[in-house]
C-alpha cells in the first residue's frame, strides 16, 4: 500500500467521525436521493445546483424526486444537515465532493460530456488539499482518467497525495420498493491505491457495501456493463415478441413458461421501448468509445435498433386492431394511459410513452391520455393535460392503449368500460373478459 499523507490522514479521521462536510453537484434523480443519504446517515451536505428552482425547492423542504419524500428533506434542512445552493464556491469549504451531472446524449449518439466538464471547472477553481472528489455520473471508460484527472492537477495538487480523485457509478432505480441508495452495493474505483480506499471508506458510513476494483476505468466499465446487459436482453424479449406475433402465438405465455425453469433462464419482458436515463443511452457510451478503438459493438447496435423501433410496432399493432374493428386509425379517438416510462413513478425521461403518442398523432389520430403521476407533457411543441380517467372517457375512446402498467389503474374496471384496448404491458393479464384486448 502507498503511504498515507498527512492529507490522507486527515481527511480519513474526518469521514470516520463524520465531521466530513459533503458537497453534491447536481440535485437531480442522483443527487437528491444522495444527499438525503448522507444527512440521514451524520453528515452535513452542501447540495449544488444551476437551477434557481431545484435550489428554492430544497430549501424550503420540499422534493421533486418520487424516491425523496418532502419529510426527509424538510427534516434535514430544519437540522442544518442540507442546504442548497447556486454558489459553486461552497466547495472551498468542502471535504468531499460528488459529481452527480446528466450525461446525455448527442443527437448523433455520442457521448456529451459538457455537463461533466462544466461541473469539474467549478471543483477545479475550489479544489484544495485533503480533498476527495468522486464522479457519480455513468460515462465511457476512460472518462476520469483521461479528462478529469489532468484537469485537476493542472492545480499542482498531486492526486493520491494531496487530493484523492475516485469513480463510483449511481445505481439508483426510480420507484424500486426493495432497493434503494442505502441497501444497494457501491461499486468503488479510485485513480490510486489510496484513492479507491478513501472512497469506499466515504462510502461505507451511509451504503451497506462498497466494492472497489482496480481503476476507475473498471468502475466506469461496470455501468456500462450492467445496463448493456439489460439493454441486449430487452432487445431479445422485444424481438421475440416480434417473432411470436409472427407465428401467432403469446408471448407472455412463453417467457412465464420458460422463466419455471430453476437455472440458465432470467425473466425479461417485452415493451413499447425503452425509457429512462440509463438504459436508452449508457450502451451508447460504450458502443461510442470503442469505435474509436476501431471495434464495432454489434449486440449494443442491434438491441438499440429492435428498441428504438417498439414504438413504430406499437403504433402498427394499434392500426391493425382498429382496422379489425372497422376503424381507421386516422379520425379515431386514442386514450393513452401511462406516459412515464415505467409504472408508479412520474419519469418521463427517454419515456417510448412519448414517442407512440405523437407517432399516433401523425397517423392522424385525436390522442388523449392519462397518467396519475403525470399531469402534464410536452407534445409536438404544445402542452397535452393528462384527462381524467371517467367510464365515459373509456367509452369514448375507438382504443385505449396501455403504455404504463401503473399498479393505481383498474384494469378490471377499464376494460369493462373500453370498447378496444391494446395491451402493451400486459397488465391487464388478471383480467377475466379478454375479448376486448389485444395484447403486443
Amino acid at each position: 500500500m502507498s503511504s498515507r499523507s498527512s492529507a490522507y490522514k486527515s481527511l480519513e479521521k474526518k469521514i470516520k467521525d463524520k465531521t466530513a462536510v459533503v458537497g453534491v453537484v447536481g440535485l437531480g434523480y442522483v443527487g437528491l436521493p444522495l444527499a438525503v443519504e448522507l444527512g440521514n446517515s451524520g453528515f452535513r451536505v452542501l447540495g449544488m445546483d444551476i437551477s434557481k428552482r431545484k435550489v428554492k425547492l430544497v430549501n424550503s423542504g420540499k422534493s421533486d424526486i418520487d424516491d425523496v419524500k418532502h419529510e426527509q428533506v424538510k427534516k434535514l434542512v430544519t437540522d442544518k444537515k442540507l442546504k442548497a445552493s447556486t454558489n459553486f464556491a461552497l466547495l472551498k469549504r468542502v471535504d468531499c465532493a460528488c459529481v452527480c451531472v446528466p450525461t446525455p446524449l448527442s443527437k448523433t449518439k455520442d457521448p456529451d460530456v459538457s455537463f461533466i466538464l462544466s461541473a469539474f471547472s467549478q471543483v477545479k477553481k475550489y479544489l484544495h488539499r485533503g480533498q476527495l472528489v468522486i464522479l457519480e455520473s455513468t460515462t465511457y471508460p476512460g472518462t476520469t482518467e483521461e479528462l478529469i484527472r489532468p484537469m485537476l492537477e493542472e492545480t499542482k495538487l498531486k492526486v493520491g497525495k494531496d487530493f484523492f480523485l475516485a469513480f463510483s457509478p449511481e445505481r439508483v432505480d426510480p420507484g424500486n420498493p426493495t432497493y434503494d441508495i442505502k441497501n444497494t452495493p457501491r461499486v468503488v474505483g479510485g485513480t490510486t491505491s489510496l484513492c479507491t480506499r478513501i472512497a469506499k471508506l466515504f462510502y461505507e458510513q451511509t451504503i451497506i457495501k462498497a466494492v472497489p476494483v482496480s481503476s476507475t476505468q473498471s468502475a466506469e466499465m461496470v455501468k456500462l456493463l450492467e445496463n448493456t446487459f439489460r439493454s441486449v436482453n430487452i432487445g431479445l424479449v422485444n424481438e421475440v415478441a416480434l417473432m411470436c406475433d409472427r407465428l401467432k402465438i403469446d408471448v407472455w405465455e412463453i417467457i412465464d413458461a420458460a422463466d419455471s425453469k430453476p437455472f440458465g433462464f432470467m425473466k425479461f419482458y417485452p415493451g413499447p421501448g425503452l425509457g429512462g436515463h440509463c438504459i436508452p443511452i449508457d450502451p451508447h457510451y460504450l458502443s461510442w468509445k470503442l469505435k474509436s478503438l476501431n471495434y464495432y459493438a454489434r449486440f449494443i447496435e442491434l438491441a438499440g435498433d429492435i428498441n428504438s423501433r417498439m414504438p413504430e410496432y406499437v403504433v402498427e399493432r394499434v392500426n391493425l386492431a382498429l382496422n379489425q374493428s372497422g376503424k381507421n386509425i386516422k379520425g379515431s379517438d386514442i386514450l393513452v394511459l401511462g406516459a412515464a416510462y415505467k409504472g408508479d413513478i412520474s419519469d418521463v425521461r427517454e419515456s417510448p410513452a412519448l414517442d407512440v403518442m405523437r407517432l399516433l398523432e401523425e397517423r392522424g389520430a385525436k390522442v388523449t391520455y392519462n397518467d396519475p403521476f403525470v399531469p402534464k407533457v410536452i407534445m409536438n411543441g404544445y402542452t397535452l393535460r393528462s384527462k381524467k380517467l371517467t367510464a365515459g372517457n373509456l367509452r369514448k375512446a375507438d382504443c385505449v392503449v396501455i403504455l404504463t402498467d401503473h399498479s393505481t389503474y383498474d384494469y378490471t374496471w377499464i376494460v369493462k368500460n373500453s370498447k378496444l384496448i391494446f395491451d402493451s404491458r400486459n397488465a391487464a393479464r388478471m383480467v377475466k373478459n379478454k375479448k376486448k384486448i389485444v395484447k403486443l
